[in-house]
């Protein structure tokens, strides 16, 4: 029998912003209200565009730049402090290599810059997801039908042979809508819970 496959989101499922303080502490230093340079680096029109290809890094830092009023060591330091606060749930890290042992295809399908496949190799799990699949690479977003439909031509398999798992509701929605079956990223042990229940029965 086939084995099923199962197509990941990256930011809020393996990767979750666990401590806010260093980015509130930037509100705090600019004397803006907390949640503002979340907003600015992360809900501007730059930060889309560099996720669907349109906009460089560097053009998109440039914004983040002069929205913030910082100069370009601020906006260096910025950057790193931003995701200080992430962290790998190696958990889920653990599963999705048990996953692939025994003999699932596992992918990665993200909204995101193309730094994406940097991180990845830095945190070591690039060799985790085959195939890769981030936004700003493809020039189109979840949850828009085609992100979900090159994923799948990339694996040569239809909707009915992967499941999808995201922790948007909207990435959910548009997942279901070309045929996919997803799953809500709530906590890693429903998840794992989930899945492994889904796939028991496919026997």
């Amino acid at each position: 029998m086939k084995k099923m496959a199962i197509i990941f989101d990256f930011g809020g499922v393996f990767m979750k912003t666990i401590d806010y303080t260093p980015r509130q502490r930037w509100d705090e230093r600019l004397g803006l209200t907390r949640d503002s340079v979340e907003r600015v680096v992360h809900g501007s029109e730059s930060w889309r565009q560099a996720q669907i290809g349109t906009l460089s890094l560097e053009a998109y830092w440039a914004d983040v730049a002069n929205q913030l009023h910082l100069d370009a060591a601020s906006t260096r330091q910025l950057a790193e402090d931003f995701y200080s606060g992430d962290q790998l749930d190696q958990e889920l890290v653990a599963f999705a290599r048990q996953l692939r042992a025994a003999g699932h295809p596992v992918a990665l399908l993200s909204n995101d810059s193309p730094a994406l496949s940097g991180k990845l190799e830095r945190l070591g799990i690039h060799d985790l997801f085959q195939p890769l699949v981030i936004s700003a690479n493809i020039g189109v977003m979840k949850p828009a039908a085609a992100a979900y439909q090159t994923v799948l031509e990339q694996m040569r398999i239809e909707p009915g042979d992967a499941i999808f798992i995201d922790d948007m509701p909207a990435n959910i929605e548009g997942a279901q809508a070309v045929g996919l079956e997803a799953i809500r990223y709530t906590d890693t042990r429903s998840v794992i819970d989930q899945l492994t229940a889904r796939l028991q029965s496919q026997h």
